[in-house]
């Protein structure tokens, strides 16, 4: 894949100096994208490739994670989150836009929809949903990988090595992008993560309910357009809460990407960029001018 032109902007929340990376014209309509728990904004590198003929993307390096400040008090939690987005929309000048999450990030753009519901003109979330953070086994399994992860690698083949074992189904391309982006060289020489791994850790391990957010009030209340996809092998959203979901909600659409775990951009690239760029393209003009 041939690296997409970005620029690199800068904006500050609670204290913090938050870093956020854009593809496309600066006058087209913007897209915004957030990662998940220990990924970073690049990772939306291949899916903006598609759009920017004729959208904006916008991803954030999330606190802790990518060229973001790390937070001493380790409040990685939606509500955090969400000041942050919030901040970045403000420091933007955003005042219509589609906002996409994957995974904590969908946790997070979920909150976002239901307290700024005049600013979105649709909602895109990949592979989230109600008790998914909190019951599902994908979410006993990330917790179990990020108690066994080390804090750093002897090489850089090792921390491959390591990124393969975690992410057996992901393309090359994918774990190429996430070496290049979620690690840097210590000046000891030894390969450390760039996101603040004890601290997500930490946060993600011991949250209370509260802090992991039911988000059964944002979906059933959400406004705006929406497109859920699940990947067909996740083990993190089920099925049957996908299928809740469109029910109790008619503005949410639920779709299945065969062949994908968890990670559906990462393990089936192709597909997800069909399914979000056929979905971005019937949204009525009248959906991005509603509130200008």
């Amino acid at each position: 894949m041939n690296t997409l032109p970005a620029k690199e902007g800068w904006l500050e929340s609670d204290g913090l100096r938050l870093r956020y990376v854009s593809w496309g014209a600066e006058d087209a309509p913007p897209i915004v994208m957030l990662h998940g728990l220990r990924s970073y904004a690049h990772t939306w590198e291949p899916v903006a490739a598609t759009l920017t003929d004729r959208y904006r993307v916008i991803a954030l390096d999330q606190r802790g994670r990518g060229m973001s400040d790390w937070d001493p008090k380790r409040d990685y939690y939606a509500s955090a989150y969400v000041r942050d987005l919030k901040a970045m929309v403000n420091a933007l000048g955003l005042t219509r836009f589609v906002l996409v999450g994957h995974s904590m990030g969908g946790a997070n753009a979920f909150v976002y929809a239901g307290e700024c519901p005049d600013l979105l003109a649709g909602l895109v979330i990949e592979d989230m949903g109600p008790g998914a953070s909190a019951s599902s086994q994908g979410s006993e399994r990330i917790k179990r990988e990020l108690q066994a992860t080390p804090d750093a690698f002897p090489s850089w083949a090792a921390a491959r090595a390591f990124w393969r074992r975690q992410r057996p189904n992901i393309s090359e391309a994918a774990l190429d992008s996430r070496v290049k982006y979620s690690l840097k060289t210590s000046d000891d020489g030894r390969v450390v993560w760039r996101h603040d791994a004890a601290g997500i850790a930490v946060a993600r391990v011991n949250a209370s309910p509260a802090q992991l957010v039911d988000l059964w009030p944002y979906v059933t209340s959400l406004e705006a357009p929406a497109l859920v996809m699940r990947g067909g092998d996740s083990d993190f959203l089920s099925e049957t809460t996908l299928n809740e979901m469109a029910l109790v909600n008619p503005n949410l659409c639920a779709t299945r990407i065969a062949g994908a775990t968890h990670y559906v951009h990462d393990d089936q690239l192709d597909v997800f960029n069909r399914v979000l760029g056929d979905w971005l393209d019937r949204l009525d003009d009248a959906v991005w001018r509603k509130g200008n």
